[in-house]
């Protein structure tokens, strides 16, 4: 909004033109959404309180998150909110890339607040049942598949790009859609499973929204896409532009959420922000980069599969518990331990995903 605003300005006074710079707008966006959260987060934190929405915690889990139990939750809210008002003052909005990422974002919160309504006011410990949950899920992600898909201007669109090397891309055709569901649809289930300790998921998605930001700016822009041989996907920088939102707003929300965390997140945060990484992975092509720099993310996930897989199968458990982080605290790990080490990892993990842009 503030870009069309200021390219009608600028017909009177050129030095507008200076909004019109994306570096400027990422930065502008980051900042926006940082300083929105901090706004919001005391407002929204005291009506949570006041309306008696607490986490309930797991009796069979750690004994030191029964002192968890009642603290507010639904605070995701505040960075969909910040997210949403950024994306919309500083993002192009005649981009259908940034519609599309915050229509899928949002989407995927509805679903997240449908699950925690039920469960911290109607007292339903099921929540959304489960069919429903990835019924809406996977109506969502296989939407943005299909839109993009019906969208893509040139066979790289839709071809899948394998980091290290130069000249590995495997075209997709239809299967794509199939890969954009697994990727938004999974990366929001893995931030979700990860969301379990204060602190411990949102920094992480911080960190790859930094990465994927990277990624957004050089892969739309036609010489960068060159030089460093990988596709170039016209419009696609205006995604940056978001993934700034979505830092801002993460780290504003870290502010309540560090630990002893003031505030969760729960579904209505943790799914919509796993499925925006998702989409801004599938746009860029970069979703095996993804898979590398939301590691933690792979991790929890995949200790889940196994914990079920292994007790159904042999009735005994690979991990004392089930999501990873559980496994640590129950092995004698503080809280605070857990947390800083899983975002050490992440910025190592980060740090390699942005490595795949020269190693090729």
């Amino acid at each position: 909004m503030l870009l069309f605003l200021s390219e009608l300005l600028a017909q009177f006074n050129t030095s507008f033109n200076v909004v019109g710079y994306l570096t400027l707008r990422i930065l502008l966006a980051t900042l926006t959404a940082l300083l929105l959260c901090l706004w919001f987060g005391p407002y929204l934190i005291r009506r949570l309180v006041e309306g008696q929405i607490g986490q309930a915690v797991r009796d069979d889990g750690p004994k030191s998150h029964l002192s968890k139990a009642g603290t507010p939750t639904m605070g995701g809210a505040m960075i969909l909110v910040s997210i949403a008002i950024t994306t919309l003052l500083w993002g192009d909005l005649g981009s259908y890339y940034i519609w599309l990422v915050l229509l899928v974002t949002l989407g995927f919160g509805a679903i997240g607040w449908v699950d925690d309504y039920r469960k911290v006011i109607e007292k339903n410990p099921r929540g959304l049942p489960a069919k429903w949950k990835y019924f809406w899920q996977s109506l969502i992600g296989l939407a943005a598949g299909v839109i993009l898909y019906a969208t893509a201007s040139s066979p790289v669109e839709t071809s899948l790009i394998v980091p290290f090397f130069k000249q590995i891309v495997i075209p997709l055709g239809g299967f794509y859609i199939l890969l954009s569901y697994l990727v938004i649809v999974g990366s929001s289930n893995a931030v979700n499973l990860t969301d379990g300790l204060d602190g411990l998921a949102i920094m992480p998605t911080v960190l790859v929204a930094m990465g994927l930001a990277v990624f957004a700016y050089l892969s739309g822009n036609a010489v960068f896409a060159q030089y460093l041989h990988i596709p170039f996907i016209l419009g696609a920088g205006e995604l940056a532009v978001f993934c700034g939102g979505l830092i801002g707003a993460g780290l504003g929300f870290l502010w309540f959420n560090t630990y002893p965390a003031q505030v969760f997140m729960g579904d209505v945060g943790s799914l919509a922000l796993g499925a925006a990484l998702g989409v801004v992975a599938i746009v860029v092509r970069q979703e095996i980069v993804l898979f590398i720099m939301g590691g933690i993310f792979v991790a929890e996930t995949l200790s889940v599969i196994i914990q079920v897989a292994s007790y159904k199968t042999t009735g005994r458990r690979v991990f004392r518990m089930a999501p990873l982080h559980h496994h640590f605290e129950l092995k004698g790990w503080p809280e605070p331990r857990v947390i800083v080490r899983f975002w050490i990892i992440t910025v190592v993990l980060v740090l390699l995903g942005l490595a795949t842009l020269k190693v090729r």
